[in-house]
């Protein structure tokens, strides 16, 4: 619904007007066919009638789009205070207006004094409570209630049976107040420690799941290497009866057809040997070198030559 023109200093360019309410445009949104209005005033004429203001075309509110260009503009241009009538003569960008307001000394506040209507501009209410308030305290009553009396009370004739029954009257408004209020509490408390409690089983089963799923994951991968392992690592068993080949592998084409695992520190004592010691064929290939020439896995490498 746009900003009052008189609430500007200086002229504003014709082009940050929007054309449906003659003010200054707030949060623009522009037409397919380019035209631009208030966002509020768009979307409250689309509500009626589907097509452009202008009418120049049929549109909907998807087709809208915001103009940041034209908003940040507005944004920048100076305006007066909303508190000017008040007595506040500040000048500021549109950008800045509403954080000036929550601290602007003109701005409107009521009397906390209980009792009191009287609204006043904010650098004023302090003086006031302090010192032309009627319903400020002034001392406490002698005559046996003990209730802080305010002028107004003190400048009357003062009951303390009444006085003491207005009072408690308003503990118990208030008492009935915060209890609504305890209530209203303990009710969000309550709803919310049910969604905390559904999030954490939720997690809890997630968490076990998980870990089902990565211990029967790591039997598994265990279960594989220790296959592998028995499959290129066996050793010979010492009654076992062993013999020596001696063979010659022609490489034909880079490879000699086979792996080998195993192996141990040279400096290892050689008394330690073990037949389970030692570098033993893990692979053959298929018609390799190795393979024509009668090599089989588990085979002891004794020693290479050449």
């Amino acid at each position: 619904m746009g900003f009052d023109l008189d609430r500007f200093e200086g002229p504003v360019d014709p082009d940050l007007i929007c054309k449906l309410c003659g003010k200054v445009l707030e949060d623009p949104l522009s037409t397919p066919c380019g035209h631009v209005f208030c966002a509020a005033c768009a979307l409250q004429w689309l509500s009626k009638v589907s097509s452009c203001p202008v009418l120049c075309q049929k549109i909907t509110t998807k087709e809208l789009n915001h103009v940041l260009p034209l908003k940040n503009l507005v944004l920048k241009l100076d305006v007066k205070c909303d508190h000017r009538e008040r007595g506040c003569n500040r000048v500021m960008k549109l950008q800045h207006l509403s954080e000036h307001a929550e601290m602007c000394e003109f701005s409107p506040v009521r009397c906390r004094n209980e009792g009191c209507d009287a609204v006043l501009i904010l650098k004023d209410v302090a003086s006031h409570m302090r010192e032309r308030c009627e319903h400020r305290s002034v001392e406490v009553c002698k005559d046996g209630c003990g209730l802080a009396l305010s002028l107004k009370e003190k400048s009357e004739d003062h009951s303390c049976l009444q006085a003491l029954k207005t009072h408690i009257c308003l503990l118990q408004t208030k008492a009935l107040s915060l209890e609504e209020e305890l209530k209203s509490q303990s009710l969000s408390f309550s709803k919310r420690e049910r969604s905390l409690l559904s999030k954490l089983s939720a997690l809890h089963c997630e968490l076990h799941i998980t870990a089902l799923t990565f211990q029967k994951k790591i039997t598994e991968y265990k279960s594989r290497i220790d296959s592998l392992s028995n499959r290129c690592l066996l050793p010979l068993d010492k009654g076992e009866e062993t013999r020596s080949l001696k063979v010659t592998l022609h490489r034909t084409s880079g490879s000699l057809g086979f792996s080998i695992i195993g192996g141990r520190l040279c400096e290892e004592p050689e008394e330690h040997e073990d037949i389970s010691d030692g570098i033993y064929i893990s692979k053959i290939v298929e018609n390799g070198a190795a393979d024509k020439a009668g090599l089989h896995v588990h085979d002891r490498i004794i020693e290479v030559c050449q």
